[in-house]
Parts: C-alpha cells; sequence; structure tokens
C-alpha cells in the first residue's frame, strides 16, 4: 500500500485530535489541544503532516526544528491509528525520507517513553541509536514521573 504525506489542513484536525486520543496512542503521547496543533500548522519551525493512503488518512507526523542552524530535526510526534500491520513503520520511513531529503536534516531526534518497548522496536529497526535516558523527565498524573529515551538517527546512517 503506497502512503503518502501532505500538510495537514485545519479541516483534518478532527483526525489528528481523533487519533491522539485513541486508547492505545495515548498513553504514550504527550496530547495537544486544537489550539496547539492550529498553531503548528502555522509555525515555519514545523511539519505537521497527514499520512495517507489511497483511502483516506492513517496517522499523522509532527517534526519540529526545521529552521535549526544545526540541522536537527525532531520527530515530536508520530500516530498511525491502524495497529500492527506495518503502516507504522511505513509512516516512520516516509517522515524519515521526508525529513533527510526536503527538509535537508543531518540528525533526526526523538524522545520515547522507557515503556512503550513497540516503539522503540520500531525505532531502532529502521536505525535509530539510543543515545540516554532522561530520567524522571515527565510528570504524570499528577504525582508520578516518567523517563524518556533520547534516539536519533544521523544522514549517512539513512542513506538506502
Amino acid at each position: 500500500m503506497a502512503l503518502r504525506l501532505h500538510a495537514t489542513t485545519p479541516a483534518e484536525l478532527e483526525f489528528v485530535l481523533a487519533a491522539e486520543a485513541d486508547p492505545e496512542a495515548a498513553p504514550w503521547i504527550i496530547r495537544w489541544s486544537r489550539d496547539e496543533h492550529e498553531r503548528a500548522l502555522g509555525d515555519p519551525d514545523q511539519a505537521h503532516l497527514l499520512v495517507l493512503d489511497p483511502g483516506g488518512p492513517v496517522g499523522f507526523v509532527l517534526l519540529a526544528g526545521l529552521t535549526s542552524d544545526h540541522r536537527a530535526v525532531e520527530l515530536r510526534r508520530i500516530v498511525v491509528a491502524a495497529k500492527g500491520g506495518g503502516l507504522g513503520r511505513q509512516a516512520l520511513k516516509l517522515a524519515l525520507d521526508h525529513a533527510f531529503g526536503e527538509l535537508g536534516a543531518h540528525r533526526v531526534w526523538l524522545d520515547v517513553k522507557v515503556e512503550n518497548e513497540r516503539a522503540r522496536r520500531a525505532y531502532a529497526a529502521v536505525g535509530f541509536v539510543d543515545e540516554g535516558v532522561l530520567r524522571d523527565a515527565l510528570l504524570t498524573g499528577g504525582s508520578s514521573f516518567e523517563s524518556l529515551v533520547v534516539m536519533s538517527i544521523l544522514e549517512h546512517e539513512w542513506s538506502r
């Protein structure tokens, strides 16, 4: 199935908000309000991209740091609605092609919750390398903290 990316429009934010609220995705991401997503749509430092298959949207990707002098792009979020069918890995590859191609990134990095083993395996499978752990970096539920793993991939590692 051929996936493609396109810039998210305000009318498509309903899909994005529903994808973030999905019970399988929600524990692993920091959800944004509609206003936060709308601000990202007009921010030159961010790319808010819908992942489409021939039938319509299947996910979305948020990239940040597009104006970085260091050519370091953050994969801030990737959410795919249908889990387990390989769409997530395809969407990830598309996002990396976009970052290293059109955006001219030298480095793409992300942080992921330590417990999110499915995502960590997917990132490692396409070449991301663990860089370290941000211990107790997120305050969740008002009283508990979660740690994040920082991962990255360099342009020459992605060349395929």
